[in-house]
């Protein structure tokens, strides 16, 4: 009788459903950009984004601030009227208007990297034409052409703000402060010692000499990692997340960068979308005010100084100018600065530092908008006291504190901008937000050189007027950024 071939029998053991090899069954691990930028952590890297981006607000300062410093020379030089002084500046302005919604919608679709070297060049190329302008009309075309190179400089906040881990962002932004106040305090410096000797000029000339050198460090700074895995570049996202971990001595989050690409990128209508309309509203208003009276009081400061409109000494200048001199039959105001008044522009502008350390603490603890309506109420307060009677020493401090409280605006109001939209529309968000702070910009001039040679009182309380506005539309603002993650798609 033949013998049943028995069949071989598999026997699984318990011990082989390990928790291991069901693990390896499961999908394989996955992290996004915001996990590995927390993951990496702050170090060495982030030390030298901070530099050089930070230092694009240097020649940004210098180029904005020039202007205030040339005015007294240009109105002699060119025997300009108000009115016609004032045009130079909203005419930067203008441009800076214009091409802010233009470079922040190519920066949504083209990456940041390239529109701020884009900017820089353009920006230096015309700044230094602007030194060879043989007349009025040249010089205020080639200003506007400036101001459409400076409008670029915000994607340097933009790519520091994508870089950084959330908790460091509300410190390290704010300390960005000290390269504006570093820049305007360098051409305030230079303008005192050139404009004298070798004239404005070459005040220009060696003014574009810190964005030319900006030009040369950008290789050193990657596209943002935001930017890529937004386009569909996943690699080059991963490869420069790589690069910072390695700079920082750091790790990589385990697993493969996983993202969802967005076709819809730097489109005005989301902007205005329902989830976004209320915030973008207001959040153009506070652009548009804070600019208004950032710009008032660095114009009124140089006016306060060139024309002596405290305390009734206007009367007393037009009675000296009312006697037979040339001055007194030229059409225009013509007053070079004294080393004395470039000492106490100095001495106001520090005051955009003196702020900082509690901004930064408002901005962490209190949060971004409730630190915002403080530091507006207070500038409202501070413009109406500089129609107080007082002596040199006391307009210095009033314009002093203004200038703290001005900076510390501008800090807050750049920092919620850009952590409020999605990576997808946040320079779009951030070029349509310096566009209207731009109209603000524009109109200062003439309120600060025109209206407040008329009414002094009436310009103070037009500034304070806007200062509360803002200051209610801060704190009604619908989100808190304070300690959220950036979101990368809306």
């Amino acid at each position: 009788m033949a013998t049943k071939q028995t069949e071989p029998v598999t026997t699984i053991g318990l011990e082989d459903l390990s928790p291991e090899s069901l693990e390896s069954q499961k999908e394989p691990k996955t992290f996004t950009v915001e996990e590995a930028v927390e993951t990496i952590g702050f170090g060495r890297f982030h030390i030298a984004l901070f530099l050089i981006m930070g230092s694009t607000g240097v020649a940004e300062a210098m180029e904005i601030m020039l202007i205030a410093v040339v005015s007294p020379v240009i109105r002699c030089e060119w025997h300009l009227e108000n009115w016609q002084v004032a045009l130079v500046t909203t005419m930067v302005f203008f441009g800076y208007m214009v091409f802010s919604i233009l470079f922040g919608l190519l920066a949504d679709r083209y990456g940041r990297w390239k529109i701020l070297l884009i900017s820089f060049l353009w920006g230096a190329y015309f700044s230094l034409l602007t030194s060879f302008s043989p007349s009025y009309i040249w010089f205020v075309f080639l200003r506007t052409m400036v101001g459409c190179g400076v409008s670029g400089h915000a994607q340097g906040l933009i790519i520091k703000t994508e870089f950084l881990p959330t908790k460091y962002r509300g410190y390290m932004l704010p300390l960005s402060q000290v390269f504006w106040l570093a820049g305007s305090l360098l051409i305030i410096g230079l303008a005192s010692v050139v404009n004298p000797t070798i004239g404005w000029r070459w005040l220009i000339r060696i003014a574009s000499i810190p964005g030319i050198i900006l030009i040369l460090a950008f290789k050193f700074i990657p596209e943002s990692a935001r930017f890529n895995v937004s386009t569909g570049n996943t690699q080059a996202a991963v490869a420069t997340l790589e690069r910072i971990a390695r700079m920082n001595r750091s790790v990589m989050p385990e697993g493969k960068l996983v993202e969802p690409a967005s076709e819809k990128r730097g489109r005005c209508a989301d902007l205005l979308d329902a989830k976004y309309l209320r915030t973008t509203l207001q959040i153009w208003v506070i652009w548009l005010g804070i600019s208004f009276a950032y710009y008032g009081v660095i114009l009124a400061s140089a006016e306060l100084l060139e024309r002596d409109l405290v305390c009734g000494s206007q009367a007393e200048t037009q009675m000296v100018l009312s006697e037979d001199s040339e001055e007194s039959k030229s059409p225009c105001h013509c007053h070079l600065f004294a080393p004395s008044d470039y000492k106490t522009m100095i001495i106001s502008t520090l005051g955009e530092i003196a702020l900082n350390p509690l901004n930064i603490l408002g901005i962490n603890f209190l949060g971004r908008r409730i630190s915002l309506s403080i530091t507006m109420g207070c500038t409202a307060l501070f413009f109406l006291l500089l129609n107080i009677c007082t002596s040199s020493t006391g307009l210095i401090g009033f314009l002093f504190m203004l200038r703290a409280l001005v900076s510390a605006n501008f800090n807050t109001i750049y920092i919620y901008t850009a952590e409020v939209y999605p990576t997808t529309m946040r320079a779009l968000g951030m070029g349509t937000s310096g566009s209207l702070c731009r109209i603000g910009a524009m109109v200062a001039p003439f309120i600060s050189q025109v209206l407040m040679s008329a009414s002094f009182l009436g310009a103070l309380c037009l500034f304070s007027s806007v200062c509360i506005v803002c200051a209610i539309s801060a704190f009604t603002l619908p989100i808190e950024t304070k300690g959220r993650a950036l979101q990368q798609a809306k």
